[in-house]
């Protein structure tokens, strides 16, 4: 008697697969140098900055009830509703997303002159300072104190990033951000501007409170963390300064450094 053969395990088809578990299929990257946006705040700020070109808009419901409280619609860009489980297919793990991502296109770099027009505050410098997220903090500081813009060199500094974005918690879209390829050349720049080149070193010997900086415009130079600023930055500043901070702490991060130079530039 012959006995029929053992049947097969049937091979799945690669178009029935299973779907991922929100039932939506992995976003592929983004191309021409696009980037998520993710957080609540970093997404409400975009879509209100008519110089951000938006591509695709992704929310779970209570994420885009939370937009809508923040910024009314109707937005430049119509929402897509996803589940929450959707995010972990393109963003990093350990990404706060709060339900919200955007794909947009990264800002314009703008000219330094137009910067400097954006207000009348100070202008921040950065000398290789090379962390997003200290980056970005230090954007968040700048617009809750007034300065007009930062102004980084385009090869030693962080490209416009999601984590960057966090970190500024929107404040992305309100300074203006100038890359500039020589840094010396910039700072000639704004000293022709009228702008009052002030390094911050922890080795100076006045502070910024004694520096007489009443009635002048400040373009405030920070370096990156444990090195400080180059040698050709520091010769190149008008005077050195730095925070009076307790002899037993030899320095402050430079997101938190530049804070407190802020409030003391807005003290005055």
């Amino acid at each position: 008697m012959r006995h029929p053969p053992p049947r097969r395990a049937a091979r799945p088809n690669p178009r029935h697969s299973a779907a991922p578990s929100d039932g939506g299929r992995p976003e592929p990257a983004p191309r021409d140098g696009a980037l998520w946006l993710h957080g609540l705040h970093p997404v409400a700020a975009a879509l209100a900055n008519p110089a951000r070109r938006l591509k695709r808009l992704l929310v779970t419901e209570e994420a885009g009830a939370a937009l809508a409280a923040r910024l009314p619609q109707p937005w430049r860009i119509a929402p897509e509703r996803v589940e929450r489980a959707r995010f972990a297919s393109f963003l990093p793990e350990d990404s706060v997303h709060q339900g919200a991502a955007l794909l947009a296109e990264p800002l314009p770099n703008l000219p330094l002159d137009r910067a400097l027009a954006h207000g009348a505050g100070p202008v921040l410098v950065l000398d290789q300072v090379t962390d997003p997220r200290n980056v970005g903090a230090i954007l968040r500081s700048a617009a809750a104190f007034g300065a007009a813009a930062l102004v980084m060199q385009d090869r030693h500094a962080p490209p416009e990033t999601g984590a960057l974005a966090r970190a500024a918690s929107g404040a992305l879209e309100i300074v203006p951000v100038v890359r500039e390829v020589n840094l010396s050349r910039a700072l000639d720049a704004l000293k022709k501007a009228g702008l009052w080149v002030v390094g911050l070193d922890g080795a100076a010997p006045t502070t910024l409170a004694q520096a007489g900086l009443a009635g002048r415009r400040v373009a405030l130079v920070l370096g990156a963390e444990g090195e400080g600023m180059r040698r050709l930055t520091r010769e190149n500043c008008d005077e050195l300064a730095r925070l009076p901070i307790s002899p037993e702490m030899e320095s402050l991060n430079v997101s938190a450094a530049a804070a407190v130079a802020l409030y003391e530039l807005g003290r005055r």
